[in-house]
């Protein structure tokens, strides 16, 4: 599991040495790595440890051999893995809940270690150096349900605090492979974002990025609309950029087949590798969001939207269409995101609460943003209408006076999202167009904006100040953690949401 940054550099070391790879994954390095100083003499236990001290990034390997096919080598850096014992047997996992219907006792590595299973137990060593850990076993008092949501009470919210990690993995994909989208969009004359539900919200961040980064007029159409939408301008000189989580949507994947039988070139953004839209893309990229269990989307979003931006970057890059500076900024801010995302988690959550408990009897909640945030206020809208089943609405704060406002009364919920941008002051006059009418006012705020909060009547504060275009990355994870609670507050399921699947496969 995960990415290993510098696989190239030890890629081109090792084929000038005489290693063929047959493959374009980042993984192949290690058995070759392996061979190379196994070559040299080394022990397997020994080529593994100097194998694993050449490797940058985050994972968790595991690897065999024909030579001791009774040994297993396992080890990891900034990615889980955990081991259990049996009775004289013994498992290796990314996860407790997959060991433990057959064992309860386990053993956590910790960063930057690595250990050796075979027949007579289990040796734990620092990776750096070969010396030996000891480390008694724990017992784990979960069920195997509990245990899957490692104490998280559903699998929503493991999922909304894994957007921590998912995002840094979305960040370590190598720019080898933004390229090859890069230069794929760039040879069209006219490009598509085809996409459904949250990930049509992705879509439409990724689409203005790629405007404002790339100068590239990307039109963002809703998958199952695309054929009788879009389809009489696609020729061959078209590009279809299709997001998808599970790779199985069937409008995605319709709209994509009625592109790609016109000719066009098809690129996609997809969770799942080995999926249909997969197969079915020219050149794909993954998101590296790991299984989301939850109905509703959460880490997939984040890391949709973090891909879609790096992309913009690539493209923007290459054609110079927006000052290195800015790039920077951005780039800097996507690898702050994570930890802003954890400060929010840890500090934010009992505020969320409150708000969500207020909410509850609401008969109706809207949601408004502006600019890159529009997206972002349609998925926190989606979120609410998914989990609470409360009838939600979401509109462009500049739209909701052309009929929206005729429902305002007093009391009734508005949730802005309002990042300190250049939509900012604009943003103003519409909270003061609604609180004019008696609108309860949330607003999702960068900590500090004293102009908003003195007109909001709850404010969810983002710890830092982002760069717009990655506003949508931590603004959206309030709008989450609120569907979650006030789901949870209404006795609902949030996990499984009635007549939803999270994969749609059906028209």
């Amino acid at each position: 599991n995960g990415i290993i940054e510098n696989y190239l550099d030890l890629k081109r070391e090792l084929e000038t040495k005489g290693h063929r790879f047959v493959s374009r994954t980042d993984t192949e390095v290690v058995p070759h790595m392996v061979e190379e100083y196994l070559g040299q003499g080394l022990s397997l236990e020994e080529a593994f440890r100097k194998t694993i001290n050449r490797l940058e990034g985050a994972y968790s390997i595991v690897l065999t051999s024909v030579e001791k096919p009774k040994t297993i080598l396992c080890a990891r850096q900034e990615s889980p893995l955990v081991l259990g014992l049996g009775e004289g047997e013994y498992y290796c996992a990314s996860d407790i809940a997959a060991f433990l219907p057959l064992t309860r006792k386990a053993l956590i590595l910790d960063e930057g270690e690595m250990a050796v299973l075979d027949p007579n137990g289990i040796k734990i060593l620092k990776a750096k150096n070969g010396v030996a850990v000891k480390r008694d076993p724990i017992t784990i008092t979960w069920d195997p349900e509990s245990a899957k949501k490692q104490g998280f009470r559903h699998f929503m919210l493991k999922e909304i605090h894994e957007q921590v990690h998912t995002i840094r993995d979305a960040m370590r994909t190598h720019e080898i492979y933004y390229d090859l989208l890069a230069s794929k969009l760039m040879q069209a004359d006219k490009v598509f974002v085809v996409a459904c539900g949250t990930s049509y919200h992705a879509g439409l961040v990724g689409g203005q990025a790629l405007m404002k980064l790339a100068g590239m007029n990307a039109r963002v159409v809703i998958a199952s609309e695309f054929s009788d939408e879009a389809l009489d301008l696609v020729d061959s000189k078209t590009a279809i950029l299709a997001v998808s989580q599970s790779g199985e949507t069937m409008d995605t994947l319709n709209a994509v087949r009625d592109a790609k039988a016109k000719g066009a070139s098809i690129v996609s953004v997809t969770n799942v590798l080995g999926s249909t839209l997969m197969r079915l893309s020219d050149v794909y990229i993954g998101q590296n969001s790991g299984p989301e269990i939850g109905v509703a989307a959460t880490k997939t979003f984040t890391s949709q939207v973090t891909v879609l931006l790096r992309l913009a970057i690539a493209i923007g890059r290459k054609k110079g269409e927006v000052s290195s500076k800015e790039i920077s900024e951005l780039e800097d801010a996507l690898h702050r995101t994570p930890a802003l995302i954890q400060n929010l988690l840890n500090t934010k959550v009992e505020e969320v609460k409150k708000i969500a408990e207020s909410c509850s009897g609401a008969s109706s909640i809207c949601f408004l943003g502006r600019g890159i945030n529009v997206p972002t206020s349609l998925e926190g809208r989606l979120k609410l209408l998914e989990l609470s089943y409360i009838p939600a609405m979401a509109y462009p704060a500049g739209e909701s006076k052309h009929g929206f406002i005729a429902l305002i009364e007093e009391g009734f919920p508005v949730v802005f999202v309002a990042p300190k941008d250049e939509t900012h002051k604009k943003i103003i006059g519409n909270i003061m167009e609604m609180k004019a009418r008696g609108a309860r006012i949330i607003s999702i705020i960068e900590e500090g904006d004293e102009e908003v909060r003195n007109l909001s009547d709850d404010v969810i504060e983002i710890p830092e100040s982002l760069p717009s275009l990655a506003t949508p990355i931590a603004y959206v994870v309030p709008l989450q953690l609120l569907a979650y609670y006030m789901s949870v507050i209404l006795g609902h399921d949030p996990d499984y949401p009635r007549n939803l699947a999270k994969s749609v496969t059906v028209e």
